[in-house]
């Protein structure tokens, strides 16, 4: 089929009802007329013009979010005279109520104001804040710069996934979420080793710690003004596609869709609180939700605590930063295999709930985190729904930092065995929910292949159903 301009869209046939479940189905590459060598030349330009981009985003991220836990033990607390017990905590804490509270409006900004240019913005802002750090001389300071942190970096995991799901089709989403979401553990091995060379420096009357707030976060400040002049929008305005291939990236999104969303091109989708009411009505948003809620109890934890962990054991601050280095990339190569694992086999429940079971055993809680986030991607539509849903979970889950910042406490080293009961408890819950979910999905769309919600087609506007529309198969 041929494609001249995105305008010609409304020519197209419609597409028929595909089968989204079989693990062995190998037409991905396939929508409705699409050349499937087409689909793939897409994906590789994606994958080559936008993967690199959010992965060095989330790395940054995560990198400038957790260098507190390496400042910690290079003096960072005796310098601003902060107790180490509760007053600490404080501190990580506060970075968790600005980060919840923006999640799902800055989910809707991403729409309007256009991934390539807001995605930036974080950064870059965030970045500032993180090289101001290091001239904190209080706790007041400390607490501040947490709150601001907190804020640019509140609405950047769903606008990151609503903004991937805006190029990629739904079952290609995980191996997506799983290449820039491996950053995290990276940063994990990566800002160790960064951290016990930057506390060596002394220079200019800082000593040890500051200089990790000052190189990590001007490196995180130029990487985000370049993001400003690479990262496209929208399929439609990517400049790197040609005519052809931007009206075929834009076609495959809406048969993707299965029902949930008309011929309308997907930018000119109109906010409507009518796709709030109906993301907060689905019980896969409410069980993704607490699936997450217990994977960051324990991922917080680890994060935020690992370095003092080590160096509770024993270990000399610069063996403790080194030592975080080997369980993060265990983690790496984890969330690679996982991932391509669970696209292959469009199953995303029991991938969840096998990593929950195995971090229960081996503790490394990195594991099965992003699972959750391409799980609900898939299950909620159109743009709107999704958009809300993911912001409102990742909100709801990190209220699991009021918990987490206070299990590892100084008074429980070496052992820390609340800490960890607690992290093992909350990941065996997050197993049963999982579970419980991949149950009530397969369910539902059982009704649906038997034709028990075709009752929704007598609806007046069948296109507000979104992913209630019948022929809609949610991923299990």
């Amino acid at each position: 089929m041929a494609y001249e301009t995105p305008g010609a869209l409304g020519d197209l046939p419609k597409p028929e009802l595909m089968e989204i479940e079989s693990p062995n189905d190998d037409n991905d590459g396939l929508y409705a007329g699409i050349d499937r060598q087409l689909s793939k030349r897409l994906d590789h330009k994606f994958d080559r013009h936008i993967i690199p981009w959010v992965f060095g985003i989330w790395l940054f991220a995560f990198i400038d979010r957790s260098n507190i836990g390496n400042a910690k033990i290079v003096g960072l607390p005796d310098d601003l005279g902060i107790d180490t017990g509760t007053s600490f905590n404080v501190a990580l804490l506060v970075f968790y109520i600005p980060y919840i509270l923006v999640d799902v409006p800055s989910n809707w900004i991403v729409k309007h104001v256009k991934a390539g240019i807001y995605l930036p913005a974080l950064i870059t802002a965030w970045g500032l804040v993180s090289t101001f750090v290091g001239f904190t001389e209080s706790l007041a300071g400390l607490i501040v710069a947490r709150l601001l942190l907190g804020l640019f970096e509140g609405g950047l995991l769903g606008g990151i996934v609503v903004y991937l799901a805006m190029f990629y089709p739904r079952h290609q989403m995980l191996k997506r979420v799983g290449y820039f979401y491996c950053a995290a553990p990276l940063s994990g091995a990566f800002g160790g080793l960064l951290a016990t060379g930057l506390s060596k420096i002394r220079y200019g009357g800082y000593n040890r710690w500051p200089w990790i707030f000052f190189v990590e976060g001007i490196v995180t400040t130029l990487f985000g003004i370049v993001c400003f002049f690479v990262m496209p929008n929208t399929p439609g305005d990517s400049k790197f596609l040609t005519s052809e291939e931007r009206a075929a990236s834009l076609h495959r999104m809406k048969v993707d869709s299965h029902g949930a969303v008309s011929e309308q091109d997907v930018k000119d989708e109109k906010f409507d609180w009518h796709w709030v009411r109906v993301a907060f009505k689905a019980p896969q948003l409410w069980f993704s939700s607490f699936i997450w809620f217990f994977q960051l109890v324990s991922l917080y934890s680890y994060s935020l605590f690992l370095p003092t962990i080590i160096s509770g054991l024993g270990y000399q601050s610069t063996q403790a930063q080194l030592l975080t280095a080997p369980p993060n990339l265990a983690a790496v190569f984890s969330v690679l295999i996982m991932t391509r694992l669970s696209d292959y086999t469009k199953a995303r429940g029991p991938y969840l709930a096998l990593n929950c079971l195995i971090a229960s055993a081996g503790y490394i809680m990195l594991l099965a985190s992003k699972d959750n986030v391409g799980w609900l991607s898939n299950n909620l539509a159109p743009h709107f729904v999704r958009a809300t849903g993911i912001g409102f979970m990742i909100a709801f889950a990190n209220t699991a930092a009021f918990i987490a910042t206070f299990i590892y406490l100084p008074k429980d080293k070496p052992d820390y065995i609340l800490g960890h009961s607690i992290s093992l408890g909350a990941l065996i819950l997050c197993f049963l929910v999982s579970c419980t979910q991949t149950f009530y999905l397969r369910w539902e769309n059982k009704k649906r292949a038997q034709g028990s919600r075709d009752g929704r087609l007598a609806s007046a506007d069948v296109d507000r159903l979104g992913h209630r529309h019948p022929e809609f198969r949610y991923t299990i």
